[in-house]
């Protein structure tokens, strides 16, 4: 049995059941709609125009690195040209082994970097290799980069409603 709820309500609802994640299951929309009491259908069609609206961004697997037993993560730090940074932040932001990548303002005159772009490899030597295969991408668009490690596990989330 399905009830009707008014979109907004409906949409604040799958927001909640779904802000830490998607069930664990092989239809995790089927499980959010017996919580929610409707059907498998809204609950794809309510989330999809969030998606459209923007009022969520994007629906994704979120893996553990340190769990698949990446632990020497570093965050590289780069400084280009400002009126390249949306095309060479999308080219490094494909690369298989950067989860994120985005501009940043720079702090001059101590920070002169404006990229910034998540690196993730077993060991610090084969994220440094990583990151000297970026340096050579980039070219002369990069004047200068280094790589900040992570040196503790933060608590990763996004926004909670209660």
């Amino acid at each position: 049995m399905t009830t009707q709820i008014n979109n907004t309500s409906l949409d604040y609802q799958i927001i909640l059941a779904t802000q830490a994640g998607l069930p664990f299951d092989p239809q995790p929309y089927h499980r959010i709609a017996e919580q929610l009491g409707v059907s498998v259908q809204q609950v794809q069609q309510r989330m999809k125009a969030m998606l459209d609206d923007r009022r969520i961004r994007r629906i994704a697997a979120v893996p553990n690195h340190y769990k698949l037993g990446f632990t020497a993560n570093g965050m590289s730090v780069w400084d280009v040209p400002d009126e390249q940074i949306d095309n060479l932040g999308e080219m490094l932001g494909a690369l298989d082994y950067v989860s994120h990548c985005y501009h940043r303002p720079r702090r001059l005159p101590e920070w002169s970097y404006n990229l910034f772009a998540m690196v993730h490899g077993k060991t610090r030597d084969e994220v440094k290799a990583k990151v000297a295969a970026m340096a050579k991408f980039l070219g002369d668009a990069s004047r200068g980069h280094d790589i900040l490690f992570s040196s503790k596990i933060l608590k990763k989330t996004g926004m909670r409603f209660k």
